[in-house]
């Protein structure tokens, strides 16, 4: 998947962008309005879950415009991701445990703070020491709550509000008020303290976005699997033979063989020999279809047990497997009225 792809139109051009750190509605909502103020920008359109941002724009009044977009993302308080870090995090995520040891350790150090509680379900009163209910807290609060300080500098900077700064704020007031209750109280007393508050809380959003980053990798398994149906060589037929190259290197007109088992790596028509293809991927048929000479070959379908040279006709996002992507991450990316209204 690329992070900043070029695709021209009849007046302007589109580009797609990988945005880093974007957390909730607001964060989208404050990246599509930085995007939209760059001139020459259209229109802009911001998809939380894939974490990219679809930016139509007019190439006559914004050359260079990759670097300025980039550069409004940063000032917006984000980072533009490049596609070997968007698949570099990807591969991290897959399992579906990524991300829970933050959540781990607050629990861990969370929950002796609350189990008190419970005892005066029982008619037992008892409360930890002062000095341990502030030693839990602080490392919930100033490590594993470091993120929500960080975004919401981000956001006070950009004079505006997010999710993470209103965390930041309420539970830093709990724990502030605990601190100055407890060293500023008279010897022998016992002052009422919040710090498990604000660990749970801080805890609890923690868990939130753990559960929340395990569905966008849901929402977007469907795109990597497409993706996945692309292989990463094709067997050029040359004049010294077959040569292995890179997918991204195939053009339109090159022969290319095809061996029993593999995958199609582009479209294109059968030139030599004849086959049978597994298009279940894309016409959901399970049997297989014979191809001979002149036939047509879909990229991502499978060839079956014939050995076929096959003329490249469409690579890149021409090819039916990439606009099938394409329609399916911009359904993703679409937003209905009322989506709006409530961002």
């Amino acid at each position: 998947m690329t992070s900043a792809t070029l695709s021209p139109t009849a007046t302007a051009q589109t580009l797609d962008l990988g945005v880093g750190g974007m957390t909730c509605a607001s964060c989208v909502g404050r990246v599509e309005r930085a995007l939209r103020k760059v001139p020459g920008v259209q229109d802009a359109t911001v998809n939380l879950a894939t974490e990219r941002a679809h930016i139509v724009y007019d190439p006559a009044t914004a050359p260079g415009m990759d670097a300025v977009l980039r550069r409004a993302v940063r000032n917006a308080g984000y980072e533009p991701r490049s596609a070997a870090e968007q698949e570099a995090d990807e591969a991290q995520e897959q399992s579906r445990w990524a991300g829970f040891m933050p959540v781990a350790v607050g629990l861990l150090l969370s929950a002796p703070l609350v189990l008190p509680m419970f005892g005066d379900l029982f008619g037992r009163h008892w409360m930890l020491p002062a000095w341990a209910q502030f030693l839990l807290a602080t490392p919930v609060q100033f490590w594993l709550g470091a993120r929500f300080y960080k975004a919401g500098w981000h956001a006070a900077r950009a004079l505006t509000g997010n999710m993470d700064l209103l965390v930041a704020m309420g539970t830093s007031a709990g724990y502030g008020l605990s601190l100055w209750l407890w060293l500023t109280a008279a010897p022998g007393h016992a002052p009422h303290l919040y710090f498990e508050a604000s660990a749970v809380v801080i805890t609890l959003v923690l868990l939130g976005k753990w559960l929340e980053a395990r569905a966008k990798r849901q929402t977007t398994a469907a795109i990597r699997a497409l993706h996945a149906l692309r292989p990463e060589v094709a067997h050029l037929l040359s004049r010294d033979g077959e040569v292995d190259v890179p997918i991204a290197e195939v053009m339109a007109g090159d022969r290319l063989v095809v061996r029993p088992g593999e995958r199609i790596p582009v479209d294109g028509l059968v030139r030599e020999g004849h086959t049978q293809v597994d298009e279940s991927m894309l016409t959901g048929e399970p049997l297989p279809v014979l191809r001979e000479a002149g036939g047509q070959l879909t990229g991502g379908s499978i060839n079956g047990d014939g050995r076929i040279v096959m003329q490249v006709t469409a690579v890149g996002a021409e090819t039916v497997l990439a606009r099938i992507i394409r329609l399916v991450e911009d359904a993703q990316a679409a937003k209905a009225p009322i989506q709006r209204l409530v961002d």
